[in-house]
């Protein structure tokens, strides 16, 4: 079996699925455009005279167009958008300013319910028009289920992703105004306000949901019934799935997904890919023509004892603890210098659980690739602030060298990064980071004297990241603790176990499986996150046919649910013969 750092020229491409999906219950169909409409149509006539329907949908919807399709579908309806109801902006903007903050990319979670963002005279008004109406009435907009108790539900469903490409793209916040806005401050809002109370709200409609509207393209909705909704989200409990990935350009992005991934070229790069973050993910729904998108939170949401285990639930609630995502520096730049809050901080000023605790697993790397990390030992805890301020104001162009620790990164090499620790990749990496989910907090400290794609100059938050170096984690510690950290751990036939982190102070464990033959695995009753980092296809198995087989190819990442248990690994198709490894996270057992 060949050396960890040895290249293997079969992984210079992939056969990567970039729309991986989920079979919907046999039987049940997506409806799109204006078909989309007839199974509300029947529904609603069986029924009889004056239906309440509500088309409860999520902030960002184009509720402007979902009431002019509503209102040409059903023209013996009233069509009431009730929305009208909301706060004004400004209302909107002090009742949640403790949240929003002034920072450009920073608030504070909110636990605001739905009925923080409407007027109560509003609300009022519309209870009457549905008391005293003549005929059918569709409700329409976010909240539309709670302003009274309708005979058919519709929950609307968006991607966060489209959301945020809709904000470039200049739409405001939810009744905000601020079309002209920076879109990361819209992100921030989405983020630490809107989304937060929109899942809160939401939750409760899976079970009461007669329809589901996917709303990610205002011009081509497409409907299916609820039974189909829960029937693929419990599906998807008993196999391994994918979740949808996106990728996104950057100051420093790079060229090696172009090539492995099959995006396109005429992009001038591909800075990182989310490819299983459940909190941003979609999961694509199918019925062997047509696909359905919905949030991948709406299975964390509805199943989280079945798809994280119970102890991992115990410990986090319905959020899905582990992200993977891709960082591509080939032939690009440096990210940021930066440092993560430590969890006290992140939980005192930023309301959240946990912390961005993260790692670096190389799955390529050039000759001249660097991680930065840790501080080098002996530095002047003084100067280097002083040198900070000074390259921030535009004074001096910061010396990262001569404080941050540089450590040469081979290909599978894997980098802990616990929360306080100071790093950065260097260019020619490409990196799978392996982390806990919160993605967002990053303290940048110098950006190598660069602005953003749009720009302007990108965030710095010096005060933030002076305030959670660790200045104890030295040359010295780094080294001992953080860099390559391998155990053998176990071997079988065709196939050895290595531990390969995290540090201890992080909660998720990392194993690395080097095969040509077939690995058995289980998840132990937590849920299970791996990405094929060698080789080219593999095929995941159940020992007991409790699944269908499951292909994966390079560089792909995977989900296999608690409830699965028991399953195997092994190079399938192309893959046959080929030496492969996979590495796959899991939140540690603390018990043991």
């Amino acid at each position: 079996m060949h050396h960890p750092h040895e290249r293997d020229s079969a992984t210079a491409t992939s056969a990567y699925d970039r729309s991986p999906a989920i079979d919907l219950p046999a039987g049940e169909q997506i409806r799109r455009g204006g078909e989309a409409w007839r199974p509300l149509l029947h529904a609603a006539a069986a029924l009889g005279i004056r239906p309440l329907i509500a088309v409860d949908a999520y902030p960002g919807a184009d509720v402007a167009t979902l009431l002019t399709q509503l209102g040409a579908a059903f023209p013996e309806y009233e069509v009431i958008d009730v929305e009208r109801a909301a706060l004004s902006a400004p209302q909107l903007a002090e009742n949640f300013r403790a949240n929003l903050t002034d920072d450009r990319v920073f608030g504070v979670m909110s636990h605001a319910t739905i009925e923080s963002f409407y007027a109560p005279e509003g609300i009022e008004a519309l209870r009457a028009e549905v008391r005293e109406r003549a005929s059918g009435m569709i409700l329409v907009g976010w909240g539309a289920a709670t302003i009274a108790e309708p005979d058919i539900t519709v929950l609307g469903e968006m991607a966060r992703w489209e959301i945020q490409l809709r904000y470039r793209r200049g739409m405001p916040n939810w009744h905000a105004g601020n079309h002209e806005e920076d879109p990361l401050r819209k992100i921030k809002r989405g983020y630490f306000l809107e989304w937060r109370a929109a899942d809160r709200h939401k939750r409760p409609l899976f079970d009461a949901a007669d329809f589901v509207l996917d709303l990610n393209d205002a011009s081509d909705p497409a409907l299916i019934t609820g039974d189909a909704f829960r029937g693929a989200l419990a599906s998807a409990l008993t196999r391994p799935f994918r979740v949808v990935p996106y990728f996104d350009p950057g100051v420093w992005g790079g060229q090696w997904m172009k090539q492995v991934c099959g995006l396109d070229d005429s992009e001038p790069n591909y800075a990182w890919s989310f490819d299983g973050v459940p909190e941003e993910n979609s999961l694509l729904l199918s019925d062997g023509v047509s696909t359905f998108q919905i949030p991948a939170t709406d299975l964390v949401f509805r199943h989280p004892r079945e798809l994280l285990g119970e102890r991992t639930f115990a410990r986090f609630g319905a959020e899905f603890p582990i992200r993977f995502d891709l960082l591509d520096t080939m032939d690009g730049g440096n990210l940021s210098l930066q440092v993560h809050p430590l969890t006290d901080y992140i939980q005192d000023r930023f309301g959240m659980a946990y912390t961005q605790d993260e790692s670096y697993y190389l799955l390529d790397a050039g000759d001249d690739a660097v991680v930065y990390l840790g501080l080098k030992t002996g530095v002047d805890r003084q100067r280097l602030t002083d040198d900070l301020s000074r390259a921030q104001a535009g004074e001096i162009s910061f010396p990262a060298e001569d404080y941050v620790n540089t450590f040469p990164a081979k290909k599978h090499d894997h980098f802990a990064i616990p929360a306080g620790t100071v790093h950065c990749s260097g260019r020619n990496s490409m990196v799978l980071e392996i982390s806990a989910t919160p993605y967002i907090f990053t303290f940048k400290m110098w950006d190598w004297d660069r602005v953003g794609l749009d720009g302007a100059p990108r965030p710095i938050h010096l005060d933030h990241a002076l305030a959670n170096i660790q200045w104890d984690r030295d040359t010295e510690w780094t080294t001992a603790n953080l860099v390559d950290q391998v155990e053998p751990v176990s071997a079988g036939d065709g196939w050895r176990e290595e531990r390969t982190g995290l540090h201890e102070l992080e909660f998720i464990e990392v194993r690395r499986h080097w095969f040509d033959g077939t690995v058995p695995h289980d998840t132990q009753g937590t849920v299970n996150v791996l990405n094929l980092v060698e080789g080219r296809e593999v095929i995941v198995e159940s020992p007991t046919d409790d699944f269908a087989p499951f292909v994966v190819h390079y560089a792909e990442t995977f989900i296999v649910p608690a409830a699965v248990g028991a399953y195997t690994i092994r190079p399938h198709g192309s893959g046959v013969g080929i030496r492969h490894a996979t590495v796959k996270a899991s939140v540690r057992d603390t018990a043991t």
